[in-house]
């Protein structure tokens, strides 16, 4: 092992599940943090846990600081806020880029985000301008290496049932065979890649600020 530390933000959904797994399976890093807002079972040797408040600073940067790499696979839904708005932001936007923060002043030299294909601060979309801010602010939080990963709709077991994606899975599959050349990255993709992808470009030593689409992702998850 490299005795490197990872840090997991959003351990508990489905890609967090899929990366936590895909470690566990890898010898990469020797600690596997996941920094959690409740209690959390430890189901290997290799995992630490971090209970932290992620609405106090401090309590993210202590738990941040010493990690090589941070993944952060944080996301609600407007079902689970209840449509609050504000809430939605705390979490999507406040929490990500907090942590990125953290990793700078700590000197975690590694962000990997999921985002989502279509972000753009500028959109009138609530969704897709939130994940732009969100790129925006990471672009120029001063981490030596942040890489954003841009997937569609995202295929796999869910704890929690979306009915937006039960209906939109299945027409997804159905007509994914039109979506060629540009079209492409709209293209529904498994969790387990993208998971196998953070995993994977997390080892990449080059600093700067990448972004990843669908070919992109399939590419590094193989």
């Amino acid at each position: 092992m490299s005795g490197k530390t990872a840090a997991i933000i959003g351990v508990t959904g489905m890609t967090g599940n899929y990366l936590l797994h895909e470690m566990l399976n890898d010898t990469y890093y020797e600690t596997i943090r996941v920094i959690v807002r409740r209690p959390y079972v430890k189901t290997d040797s290799r995992i630490e846990v971090k209970l932290v408040d992620f609405n106090d600073y401090e309590s993210l940067k202590l738990a941040i600081d010493g990690s090589d790499a941070l993944f952060c696979n944080i996301g609600t839904t407007q079902k689970n806020v209840k449509g609050n708005k504000e809430l939605y932001r705390k979490i999507d936007f406040d929490i990500p880029v907090k942590a990125a923060r953290a990793c700078k002043e700590t000197g975690c030299e590694k962000f990997i985000i999921i985002s989502s294909v279509g972000a753009d601060s500028k959109s009138n979309n609530f969704y897709l301008k939130l994940k732009g801010e969100v790129e925006d602010a990471l672009t120029v939080s001063g981490v030596n290496t942040v890489h954003m990963l841009q997937p569609s709709m995202l295929l796999g077991d869910r704890k929690e049932k979306r009915i937006g994606e039960q209906i939109g899975v299945p027409l997804m599959k159905a007509f994914s065979f039109l979506m060629r050349g540009a079209r492409r990255k709209y293209k529904p993709i498994h969790g387990r890649d993208v998971a196998r992808a953070m995993l994977n470009v997390s080892k990449k030593d080059e600093p700067g600020i990448f972004l990843y689409t669908y070919d992109d992702i399939l590419k590094l998850a193989r």
